[in-house]
């Protein structure tokens, strides 16, 4: 009997044993299993219509690949324009927050120098790449910066370890000069670094292409030297934000497509929108009066108009190519099913004419052949104005810069076969401030809240993605989150499907709007007049969200370029 007992004993300590190797090595397949790579691709000034995917009639088969396969989210928004977005994106907190309350080249006299107001990402917030980075990712980055210029204010002190950057905020699509000139007799370089050296580009340049290539570079050279390494990497492209210019091949894809105007090509895409079943409300939006219908133009001034749509479109086809380019890298090198693909744009679709910006006026015609046949190359500089944007922004009103819908919702997309929802569309409201919290929650990293390394940050406002993706969840926030945007001193303010907007004349009326989103997505019905109660209420949410923001208006901006119809004299 005693006998009988030790070998029970025995064959207790031997079972206990196992089970505690079993659990060890459980443990060790967790920790040493490789994290999800993360791809961010970020669009500059695309608009929310312009992917085949989201209505568009541009060939973007890459893109929609990616979509298709993916979760589309059509009630996904971002600041009105590019710097503001940009710092919501890296940091998952307010851009009055983390330095770009407003864009630095637009800051006002009673702005300068306050907090939040610094023109550059601040050391106020964290950026996903450093918390990514601590975490054991290899961090990447090639493209657009626009969030300061100086090394030290640049991505490769935020985090990026291999970076290829524009840090300003836009330049030329073949050649290494500014888009915006500073004296009409003299066109500026470019600034362009590697790793924090200034560097001089190639003969062959073209933006879409090369920032491609480099990052393929980074992601092959990192898998060469470590292999279970996982990556985070953010292609930044400046497509299609003007100049507009694309390889010939990619522009003559589009001869004639454009010749029918505004009005039909929008039209047609209101239907490719309802066939495609991407929202689900009665669209049927009125066409602004503000800039001249197709027949009202000249018929000079029509043949000038549709080669820049055919110009933007080819530039945009071109874009999705070398997305397409990446996407294939992954998937040779057996990455693609472990890596998790984020698309969006900075900001909607850009209707401010660059013609009449700082020197433009002067400078483009001075340095550039805008002539019909040249239009697109490297030696033009063009965009294609209010009226194409508002197509582009089909069916939303107005378009970058404003904090209208055509401003702010952007097309995006979240693709990793791994989530559960995916192959789907979903139309609850998300934000540029959730991408770093998802992408956190993605990589397992927590967020360090109000300290990070004994310095004092702001802590997120954006929620993960992650149970939506899981379809956990069918909303990201509840309905009493508020997002609160200002942009040279046009404002709106968001709770569930309420909407506070607040625009000058004469895109709107210099005193606050109110609609329900829920019936109106495309903002016609003002119910400022008739529910004084919300108005009320939501009135007092934004007063509530400058103070907590640190809001600073500047009552003297103005923006002449915005929506000009000098766009149609040229």
């Amino acid at each position: 009997m005693k006998k009988l007992k030790k070998i029970n004993s025995f064959l207790k300590i031997i079972v206990c044993i196992f089970f505690v190797i079993s659990l060890t090595s459980c443990n060790q397949v967790s920790t040493n299993s490789k994290k999800p790579n993360i791809l961010l691709i970020v669009a500059d000034d695309l608009g929310w219509s312009d992917i085949a995917s989201f209505g568009g009639e541009i060939s973007t088969p890459n893109l929609d690949k990616l979509a298709f396969s993916g979760l589309r989210l059509t009630n996904f928004h971002v600041a009105p324009t590019c710097s503001p977005t940009r710092s919501m994106l890296l940091s998952g907190t307010d851009n009055h927050l983390a330095g770009l309350g407003n864009m630095e080249e637009e800051t006002g006299p009673n702005q300068k120098g306050k907090p939040g107001y610094e023109g550059y990402l601040n050391d106020k917030v964290v950026t996903v790449a450093t918390l990514l980075k601590d975490a054991g990712y290899r961090t990447m980055m090639a493209g657009k910066w626009h969030l300061g210029s100086s090394v030290e204010l640049g991505p490769e002190s935020r985090g990026f370890q291999d970076v290829f950057v524009l840090p300003v905020g836009a330049a030329n699509h073949f050649q290494q000069i500014r888009a915006v000139g500073s004296n009409p007799k003299k066109v500026d370089k470019a600034p362009y670094r590697e790793n924090g050296v200034s560097v001089d580009l190639p003969e062959d340049f073209y933006s879409s292409e090369f920032f491609t290539n480099k990052l393929i570079e980074y992601i092959e050279n990192n898998k060469s030297k470590n292999e279970s390494q996982p990556f985070f990497a953010f292609a930044s492209y400046t497509a299609p934000h003007w100049p507009l210019q694309a390889p010939d091949e990619f522009i003559a894809k589009y001869e004639g497509v454009y010749e029918s105007g505004y009005e039909v090509i929008r039209e047609e895409r209101l239907n490719r929108i309802k066939n495609l079943n991407i929202l689900n409300h009665t669209i049927n939006p009125k066409s602004s009066t503000m800039w001249p219908t197709w027949e009202n133009l000249t018929e000079t001034i029509r043949a000038k108009e549709t080669k820049r749509m055919q110009v933007y479109a080819g530039m945009v086809e071109a874009l999705d190519y070398h997305i397409g380019r990446l996407i294939n890298t992954l998937e040779n090198m057996n990455e693609l099913s472990n890596t998790v693909v984020i698309f969006m744009s900075d900001n909607g679709a850009e209707g401010n004419d660059a013609q009449i910006i700082l020197a433009n006026e002067e400078w483009i015609p001075a340095n550039f052949d805008n002539s019909i046949n040249n239009m697109g190359r490297g030696n033009s500089h063009i965009g294609y104005g209010p009226r194409w944007a508002e197509v582009s922004s089909t069916p939303f009103r107005i378009f970058k810069g404003f904090t209208t819908e055509g401003g702010i919702r952007s097309p995006a997309f979240v693709t990793y076969p791994k989530f559960k929802n995916q192959q789907k569309i979903s139309d609850t409201f998300s934000s540029v401030m959730d991408i770093t919290p998802t992408l956190l929650e993605i990589a397992g990293v927590k967020h360090p809240g109000k300290t990070y390394k004994e310095r004092a940050v702001h802590p997120i406002k954006g929620e993960s993605l992650l149970p939506l993706l899981s379809n956990t969840k069918e909303n990201v926030h509840d309905e009493n989150y508020v997002m609160g945007w200002e942009l040279f001193n046009r404002r709106a303010l968001r709770q569930g499907h309420w909407k506070l907007v607040w625009i000058e004349n004469p895109y709107g009326n210099d005193n606050w709007e109110l609609y329900n989103l829920l019936n109106d997505p495309l903002e016609e019905n003002n119910l400022a007049e008739t529910n004084n109660i919300k108005l009320e209420e939501m009135v007092q949410l934004w007063n509530q969200y400058v103070k907590e923001n640190n809001v600073i208006i500047d009552p003297d901006l103005n923006l002449e370029y915005s929506g000009s119809n000098f766009h149609y004299t040229y």
